[in-house]
């Protein structure tokens, strides 16, 4: 998995940016508040990523900061939230704002951002409660970043997210990302 990416920005053509590292373009996806925060052209620019595989593409994706990585993939693990609308959500709320919404219950809030209907508002805001600190940040513990290295890897292995979503269930807590896809594999093999 490509975890970070530091080099020279190039392109910035919103939500699509392109950055240069030792003469590899590499083009990322971003959230409005990280786009808005990237200096100029040319400048030096570090992101924090998030790469997604499948069966037509592979997109990347990138962060200023840890909690827009975290918050992202919380909001991708919510079903029927792919990437894209993951990414809608970060452009139109800050993560605390996503936080005091999903600790208000405020749909109102969600279904102002662009392509979230107040069906999607709902099931984010039932599958995303207590997920966050008081802080707005997603409250995860090592473990559960493990299981989303490991969530991602069995998709970029062609499984399902629900069959994913099983073997992850089976995972217990303390494990590595390898011992964690060894683990699903085996549970999957069943």
């Amino acid at each position: 998995m490509i975890g970070r990416i530091a080099g020279v920005l190039l392109e910035k053509a919103p939500p699509r940016i392109l950055v240069d590292v030792q003469g590899v373009g590499y083009e990322l996806e971003v959230p409005m508040s990280t786009f808005y925060n990237l200096g100029a052209l040319g400048s030096n620019v570090a992101l924090l990523t998030h790469f997604v595989v499948r069966e037509d593409a592979q997109l990347l994706f990138g962060f200023l900061t840890e909690g827009e990585r975290r918050t992202f993939r919380e909001l991708v693990k919510v079903s029927g939230v792919g990437p894209r609308t993951a990414l809608s959500v970060l452009s139109g709320l800050s993560t605390e704002e996503l936080a005091q919404a999903v600790a208000a219950q405020s749909t109102a809030r969600l279904v102002k951002v662009p392509g979230i209907g107040k069906k999607t508002a709902e099931r984010l805001l039932l599958e995303l409660k207590g997920k966050f600190d008081g802080a707005g940040m997603p409250a995860q513990t090592l473990a559960d970043d493990h299981q989303g290295d490991v969530l991602q890897a069995l998709l970029a292995l062609g499984y399902s997210e629900k069959e994913a979503a099983a073997a992850l269930k089976t995972m217990p807590a303390g494990l590595g990302v390898s011992e964690g896809i060894k683990h699903a594999l085996k549970a999957l093999s069943r």
